[in-house]
């Protein structure tokens, strides 16, 4: 098990992850391709620096399984859908990077052969050795589980150092600060305060116990910030720190 502390500095290798809301800039859903232009130059930012970038992809700006999962649709079948929706947000993404000189490979957790390469561990690695942004789509795998949870499962076995979660505000904070204009934000919390403060809310509970399980660092920032995926990556104090 690798922990790597926060003060060390620049990182070797970050999982950056996205949501489908992300992807969506400035419609109501689909997929922005200025918006993942914009996303491509901040990576671009990171990987001049030698740090390897691992993006795991979330599709809610198409579907959301849990939202599906009533009126007839069954629950694996809703999280079957959301799955895809990840992989089209994959697809995407991965043709803009390229296209916009960040060389990238798409790998996919669910069976797509004809669109998309199947997931394992040693070819994400060959693509990071070859200075390829890898992004992962299909989360898990399986139905009942989030992409914050694969995003946590697949940090640890691609040994990041970091996970860093892009969100709309600047941190992780005591109440939702769109709705209290007094909440405090946190810069440094534990995981394990994570983990038992129910009002924190980083991402599901599944993810956050099991990166406290295997001590696995998160940064919690604001996506929307030019820099902030890199000042994050080099170790500079962005958002909130959970380790």
């Amino acid at each position: 098990m690798r922990i790597v502390l926060y003060t060390e500095g620049m990182y070797k290798r970050i999982l950056l992850k996205l949501s489908g809301e992300q992807l969506q800039g400035k419609y109501d859903g689909g997929f922005d391709a200025e918006r993942a232009q914009w996303i491509a130059s901040e990576i671009k930012k990171v990987t001049d620096k030698n740090i390897e970038v691992v993006v795991m992809i979330g599709g809610g700006n198409y579907a959301r399984g849990a939202q599906l999962a009533h009126g007839g649709v069954q629950r694996v079948t809703a999280d079957n859908i959301g799955m895809l929706a990840t992989l089209m947000n994959g697809l995407a993404l991965v043709d803009v990077f390229n296209a916009s000189n960040l060389p990238s490979r798409i790998l996919t957790n669910i069976k797509s052969d004809q669109i998309a390469d199947q997931f394992t561990h040693r070819r994400a690695l060959s693509h990071l050795a070859k200075d390829r942004v890898v992004v992962v789509s299909g989360g898990i795998g399986r139905p009942y589980l989030t992409t914050d949870t694969a995003a946590v499962s697949l940090a640890l076995e691609l040994e990041c150092d970091v996970i860093l979660k892009a969100t709309k505000v600047d941190g992780v904070y005591d109440s939702d600060p769109h709705e209290n204009i007094g909440a405090q934000k946190f810069d440094h919390l534990s995981l394990k305060d994570a983990v038992e403060q129910p009002d924190i809310r980083v991402m599901d509970k599944a993810a956050i116990a099991l990166a406290y399980d295997h001590n696995q660092s998160i940064i919690v920032f604001e996506l929307l910030q030019d820099g902030n995926i890199a000042r994050a990556a080099q170790g500079e104090k962005v958002g909130t720190t959970i380790s």
